[in-house]
């Protein structure tokens, strides 16, 4: 594989001359855990890009859409989304909870209506009924055609749905055809000052969240990346894990703090019940806007610990749709895409075209006002209740090209998609082998033909977003992690243990691809070729 060659060469490197790297610049990780807690790797923090590199002046500037409804002479699309900042490109393209005049939308023939439902199985319920609907029904104005989710939660989203969805039919099965935008710090693991300082403070400590989705992976990985065990069940207590409180939805996680919610459950020690009780309270929160910031308003106590700041790649926005219905209307399809692609080049570029979106987010989300959501989509520090300071926000939009980084289009590029899509896939797994015994492959839930005939076609397209880095010095520890990347004595050739670590090093560093990595190797005594151990340091500061 490319990938691996390109990291093995890093690592022979390191072997042959026996050097000590310092500064070198990654962003990926992500650690795969047992029930047992097995840890995982560990990185960095850097600065987030204060730009997209794609200029204003190669994107033209579009006029804003209008508040009246548009009438469009196509069937209704019913797409189902969360609030989230990421999707601000599809606000700007649709005009409003309803397609708009002078909208994208309007131009390419899409009718388009924005549903807001922050509720995972009701997503997964409407997909269902559509489907079994459309088969007998192609003009069914029953459940919704597309969902938009957390990329990092599409394996558990997908393995819940898919079974039913193909008793309907094999071609009616979810796929991702799209991604909006990814979440920059929105979501995140809060929890208190004192688990930023020193993460194996957070042993004992319980985490309200959503299950299985992405904000709980947030606060799995961070935890794996630490040493720290994880406790899958969320009916006991571990003193020596990070435990869990399910909650309905990820605003449901935030009210649990603060409305101080506790619960009594059994103490287990080294896997097994000790028949000891113990209530629980809710220590921390994983969860995003405008849970973090109903937190820092309303009661404070908790910083931001860990975010997709820092894993910048683990949470790209991705929609979701029926595949026979997407090839049956491949046309109207396309020209979504267009449009939300169009719509993330606006609001990148303009900020009339942001804070039209903001507007416009307000009333599809029901919720606060438009300089809100701008306000929050840009990411700020703010001092909560209780006078710390708390990281609220951040997410950006995609456009065509950065869909075809995603998903690994682009020549030279990774399917970063699909690397997470597998990295937490694979978490859940392990954790919750009842529950989620296997789930669909990436080949079969990714279809990006829709993508591919849209960028065939058009021209002058702008280009994705860049991370830069900076010579700034690690400032902050995220996670330590040890590896022995090692080789047979004497020889410039890689064990199989070895490659296997490699490959998870480089999924790893995929998923949190906007930190600093610091590497330091070094060599034994035996032989002309040596075994060594690296060991990687990185900016907010983490070290794998």
């Amino acid at each position: 594989m490319n990938k691996l060659t390109s990291l093995g060469k890093i690592v022979i490197t390191l072997g042959i001359v026996g050097l000590i790297w310092g500064g070198l610049y990654f962003a990926k990780k992500s650690g795969l855990i047992t029930r047992k807690a097995k840890t995982s790797e560990q990185l960095g923090k850097i600065d987030l890009p204060t730009a997209p590199e794609n200029a204003a002046e190669t994107v033209q500037q579009f006029n804003l859409p209008s508040d009246a409804v548009a009438s469009v002479n196509s069937p209704e699309i019913r797409f189902l989304l969360w609030a989230w900042n990421s999707q601000m490109g599809l606000m700007y393209a649709n005009g409003g909870p309803a397609t708009t005049k002078g909208s994208l939308m309007e131009k390419n023939g899409v009718n388009l209506k924005l549903i807001r439902q922050d509720d995972v199985s009701q997503m997964q319920a409407s997909l269902l009924k559509f489907a079994k609907e459309y088969k007998d029904n192609p003009d069914t104005k029953e459940g919704a055609q597309f969902v938009a989710i957390m990329g990092d939660g599409a394996a558990a989203f997908l393995a819940g749905i898919n079974p039913e969805l193909e008793k309907v039919g094999k071609d009616y099965r979810a796929q991702v055809i799209y991604s909006c935008g990814k979440s920059l710090g929105e979501d995140k693991l809060m929890g208190p000052p004192s688990w930023k300082a020193n993460p194996q403070t957070a042993k004992g400590g319980t985490v309200a969240c959503y299950l299985r989705d992405g904000d709980w992976n947030i606060a799995v990985k961070w935890a794996s990346d630490n040493g720290i065990k994880v406790n899958p069940d969320e009916t006991t207590y571990d003193p020596e894990a990070l435990n869990f409180i399910a909650t309905e939805s990820y605003i449901d996680a935030s009210q649990k703090y603060i409305n101080g919610y506790s619960e009594e459950r059994e103490i287990v020690k080294n896997g097994k019940r000790t028949n000891e009780k113990k209530e629980v309270k809710v220590d921390g929160v994983a969860s995003r806007k405008p849970g973090d910031v109903m937190i820092a308003q309303q009661n404070g106590g908790l910083v931001s610990v860990v975010s997709t700041k820092e894993y910048r790649s683990q949470m790209p926005n991705v929609v979701i749709g029926i595949k026979k219905y997407c090839e049956d209307n491949s046309g109207i399809i396309e020209k979504m895409i267009e449009s939300i692609g169009q719509g993330g080049d606006q609001v990148k570029s303009f900020s009339s075209a942001l804070d039209k979106a903001g507007d416009i987010s307000a009333k599809v989300y029901n919720e606060e006002t438009g300089p809100y959501w701008v306000k929050y989509y840009k990411g700020l520090t703010e001092k909560d209740k209780l006078g710390y300071d708390v990281e609220l926000g951040g997410s950006g939009v995609s456009n065509l090209a950065d869909n075809m980084e995603l998903f690994g289009l682009t020549p030279g590029s990774t399917n970063v998609f699909g690397i997470v899509y597998t990295t937490f896939g694979d978490i859940v797994k392990k954790l919750y082998p009842e529950l989620m015994p296997t789930y669909p492959g990436v080949d079969d839930i990714l279809n990006t033909s829709f993508l591919s005939n849209v960028v065939a076609r058009t021209k002058d397209m702008s280009s994705a977003d860049k991370t830069t880095f900076t010579d700034a010095g690690i400032n902050q520890v995220v996670s330590e992690k040890n590896w022995n990347i090692e080789f047979p004595s004497g020889q410039a050739t890689l064990t199989t243990e070895a490659k296997r670590q490699l490959e998870t090093l480089f999924n790893d560093l995929i998923v949190a691809n906007n930190l600093k990595v610091e590497i330091h190797g070094h060599t034994d005594n035996v032989g002309t070729l040596f075994p060594y151990t690296t060991l990687f340091r990185s900016d907010r500061k983490s070290v794998v």
